[in-house]
């Protein structure tokens, strides 16, 4: 993840420094006198630096977040010393002290992510050994459990079929991260280019039938997770109806071929 881009540094900046600049010199600053918008031109002026300004705001929060907390003060007397050609530190040295701060921001990041992914293993160990013990509840040999919430009548499909499926995905805590019925329209996949669970547990289907899969980690996204949404060792809950299956077309054979007209 890149937190400092320069541009958009350099515009949110402004925005800030303007304002700071004012306060200091004049008594009537921005904090006390509402900007002057009365042309376009002015208004997307401010839109833009209100627009990156919050944007950036918004980068040091999450900065705060990991641990690194760079005084606003010092980042507003950089960018304005650095417009009056007055820096004291020399280009060279400032991105430097940039791609160091990059890295720190990585290696921050990495951290938390190992605690977030230990965190989320022990959760859902917890939880699968709860739900395990639920009525209802089936588990297959490799882990997977699953409740039949309206049972088809349809037949069943293969992993080399591509499925029709309404479905949406959630955390244990029950927070969504997908879904098709948000989005309005069922989802069309070949069964076997999908996480383990998913092409394992809907060949359990029937078409018009409806489950509910707990899908452990190592047959989801595993350790790594799939940032930014999912987090590494989760646990993942799925309702799955499925509504169509579409095979595959076999493949044409040579003696198969009709003989062409002499």
């Amino acid at each position: 993840m890149k937190f400092f881009k320069p541009t958009l540094v350099a515009v949110a900046l402004l925005s800030v420094a303007a304002c700071q600049e004012g306060a200091k010199e004049d008594a009537l600053s921005t904090e006390n006198k509402a900007p002057v918008l009365e042309t376009e031109t002015q208004k997307q002026a401010y839109g833009l630096g209100a627009y990156i300004g919050t944007n950036m705001q918004r980068n040091l929060v999450e900065q705060e977040k990991l641990g690194v907390v760079l005084e606003k003060e010092l980042i507003i007397r950089g960018f304005v010393d650095s417009i009056n050609e007055q820096a004291t530190i020399e280009k060279e040295e400032i991105q430097a002290l940039l791609m160091n701060l990059e890295e720190t921001m990585k290696t921050k990041q990495q951290e938390m992510s190992v605690k977030e992914s230990e965190a989320s293993l022990a959760v859902g160990q917890k939880f699968l050994a709860d739900n395990a013990k639920k009525e209802g509840v089936t588990i297959t040999e490799s882990g997977i459990q699953y409740v039949v919430l309206a049972a088809g009548e349809g037949e069943k499909p293969a992993a080399t079929d591509t499925v029709k499926v309404h479905y949406k995905g959630t955390f244990l805590n029950g927070d969504t991260f997908d879904s098709s019925y948000d989005r309005g329209e069922p989802a069309v996949f070949p069964l076997n280019r999908v996480i383990k669970g998913w092409t394992e547990g809907v060949q359990l289907m029937s078409v018009g039938s409806k489950f509910k899969f707990t899908i452990p980690s190592d047959l989801a996204y595993g350790p790594n997770g799939n940032p930014p949404r999912i987090p590494g060792n989760s646990v993942l809950e799925f309702e799955i109806e499925l509504l169509e299956i579409q095979k595959q077309e076999p493949a044409p054979q040579v003696g198969d071929q009709p003989n062409a007209e002499k």
